[in-house]
């Protein structure tokens, strides 16, 4: 198969998928890691005879996922209000903090118990950690609740979990990666930091600088300019052994201050759908199907206990924000699905230099559960709230 054939069956099998996942009333992230299952080269291969392995993972393949990742934490960092973080820092700390210790404890507690080494560990707790902004935001439109006060400490928690990812992923990637001891990872971590604080002063001090270089009608080349910087800055912090996509986050933290925003997300989040999607997909091929069930009982345990704690750190971040009960219960249910994050986490232990056993499978099997689940728990939370009011009678 040519290379154009290979992009044409992709961009099919993705937007097929996508659709399927639209019409069920689901997020799209778990169609298109399906979707890249079966059709990649994991077994089976084929079904009755018929040949369904017709997509190879190939570096043509991986240059657009690295893209894909380099756009998601772009727009990530976009969406980041440092104005919001300052003026209400207490109650998105706090609530922020009982996340990260309810959430993270439990995936340690998980790693220890199945026996992973200490690099699988950090892997695992961060995959279980962190919820999916894409899917987390769309169910609070979906639902109407971005109007309502529980929106408050869901998106606060989503954003001090995005800046704690930041950091994460950088550690990570030096530990993971560059093979390093956690020392290496600090010494990295000050590297890539003093690097990307530049980009983040330049940002706060010099806005009108900026907003004159990206200023023009075109919005041809205003596209080309943003990702010409985007891009620029990535590979420059990969030079110096600092995530590609990190790199992007405080770009786009950069430009999220100037009075580009709304147009950058306006003309740019075509193409951030499109390379995630493709993100997604090469996910999917590179995982490996028969591992999945070598890890059922991983899963099944991780799906109880973390949807468990979600529901608790949300619920009493709720209460940090003076919401009642019923309210708070929807903090916890809305911040219950995991997604993007948690899936480049899965791509970087694909990648690493010291074996890691069944993360990236575990990640991929977590996601799907968990965005579906998610999904339904947010949709159902009437009857669910029911629930816990029968048996709070009964007690």
């Amino acid at each position: 198969m040519t290379a154009f054939a290979e992009v044409a069956v992709v961009l099919v099998v993705v937007a097929l998928a996508g659709t399927v996942a639209a019409r069920a009333g689901q997020s799209v992230i778990p169609a298109y890691i399906i979707a890249g299952v079966l059709v990649g080269p994991s077994a089976p291969t084929s079904v009755g005879g018929v040949p369904i392995a017709i997509v190879a993972e190939t570096e043509f393949l991986r240059a657009f996922a690295d893209l894909g990742v380099v756009l998601l934490l772009f727009f990530l960092g976009l969406h980041v209000d440092a104005d919001r973080l300052l003026d209400d820092w207490n109650r998105v700390v706090g609530s922020g903090v009982v996340d990260f210790v309810c959430n993270y404890a439990v995936g340690v507690a998980l790693g220890v118990l199945f026996g992973f080494s200490p690099l699988e560990i950090l892997f695992l707790a961060g995959i279980v950690y962190i919820s999916s902004s894409a899917i987390v935001t769309e169910s609070l439109l979906n639902q109407g609740w971005i109007a309502g006060r529980e929106s408050d400490p869901i998106l606060g928690s989503l954003v001090f979990e995005d800046v704690v990812i930041a950091v994460y992923l950088t550690v990570v990637s030096s530990m993971a990666l560059d093979g390093g001891s956690f020392a290496d990872a600090l010494l990295s971590l000050a590297t890539g930091f003093a690097l990307l604080g530049a980009v983040a002063a330049v940002g706060w001090y010099a806005t009108g600088v900026l907003e004159r270089l990206l200023a023009g009608e075109s919005n041809e080349l205003f596209v080309l300019r943003v990702l010409g910087v985007v891009a620029a800055v990535a590979a420059v912090a990969a030079t110096f052994g600092v995530s590609k996509g990190i790199a992007a986050f405080f770009v786009g933290v950069a430009l999220g201050r100037t009075g580009h925003d709304e147009r950058i997300e306006r003309t740019l989040e075509p193409a951030c759908d499109l390379f995630s999607a493709i993100f997604f997909f090469a996910i999917g091929l590179a995982t490996k199907a028969s591992v999945l069930a070598h890890i059922a009982g991983l899963l099944a345990v991780a799906l109880v206990a973390t949807i468990a704690s979600k529901v608790v750190s949300g619920a009493v971040s709720g209460r940090i924000y003076g919401l009642g009960r019923r309210r708070s219960l929807r903090v916890g249910i809305g911040l219950i699905a995991r997604g993007e994050f948690s899936l480049v986490l899965a791509a970087m232990a694909r990648s690493a230099t010291v074996p890691v056993r069944f993360v990236p499978e575990f990640a991929v099997g977590y996601v799907l559960a968990t965005s579906v689940l998610g999904t339904l728990f947010v949709r159902h939370e009437p009857r669910i709230a029911r629930l816990f009011e029968r048996l709070g009678r009964v007690r």
